[in-house]
């Protein structure tokens, strides 16, 4: 298998004047590979949210690397930027610009052929199924059809690497299932998806592996199965705190 991102001993820490220097990610490796949803499942603080903006060169780690299809995020950033999409948990869009708008704009910003840039806006508006609010102000829409058009806006320039915080959070259970088949439906088209959640339901659903963080630390990474078979648990609620359990107890020792 084609492993297209590899992170190898990230840490990164944060003075916080309550609590001191607070350990955000620690010592985390992991890699994920071409056509595969590979799930960060933690609860909010875990260090997910960290973890990824240093994939997407928002951030700096404090040690370790980072390599995305290729490229050192340390050495080649703008050639990280150009391989990845990535979607924040707190992504906005333009109030006063509609969808239309807004995925052609950032296609322009990725250097989108502008030759084949209307075709490829056309292409995921009725991809997507947003057609009848494609020129609608965003400040008008839904937050299903901010988050449909974020994740829109966020593959534009057809990038091998996907990076999402929290695509779904929020969102009622008929846009959450459209944002899972979309996923899916990509990573069949052959490109890499890192998946952030704390939602156990949805990272066991749409994810091929997952890794576990908690306090900064990656305890564990496996398909559903494997995580079955390493805790003796079913439920992956119930697999996220025996992992969480044990690894707090190791250390209690």
């Amino acid at each position: 298998m084609e492993e297209t991102i590899i992170i190898k001993d990230l840490n990164k820490e944060f003075y916080d004047p309550q609590r001191g220097t607070v350990k955000a990610v620690n010592n985390v490796s992991f890699s994920a590979y071409k056509g595969e949803v590979f799930g960060l499942l933690g609860p909010n603080g875990a260090g997910k949210t960290t973890t990824l903006r240093m994939m997407a060169t928002l951030m700096q780690p404090d040690s370790g690397n980072i390599t995305i299809a290729g490229f050192d995020t340390a050495k080649n950033p703008e050639n990280v930027r150009r391989s990845i999409g990535y979607m924040s948990s707190n992504t906005a869009l333009y109030p006063r610009l509609s969808p239309r708008e807004i995925i052609r704009y950032f296609a322009e910003l990725n250097d989108y052929p502008e030759k084949e840039l209307t075709i490829r806006v056309e292409q995921l508006i009725s991809y997507f199924r947003i057609g009848e609010y494609a020129d609608t102000y965003s400040e008008k829409l839904s937050t299903g059809m901010k988050q449909i058009t974020s994740i829109a806006r966020t593959i534009v320039h057809n990038p091998p690497v996907l990076i999402l915080d929290e695509p779904s959070s929020g969102l009622d259970v008929i846009v959450s299932q459209k944002i899972h088949s979309y996923i899916k439906d990509l990573r069949d088209q052959g490109k890499t998806i890192i998946f952030s959640s704390h939602n156990m339901g949805e990272v066991e659903k749409i994810c091929d592996r997952i890794g576990i963080i908690n306090n900064g630390k990656l305890l564990t990474t496996g398909t559903v199965e494997d995580l079955r078979e390493q805790t003796g648990e079913f439920y992956m609620e119930n697999i996220f705190i025996k992992v969480v359990n044990e690894f707090e107890n190791k250390i209690a020792k």
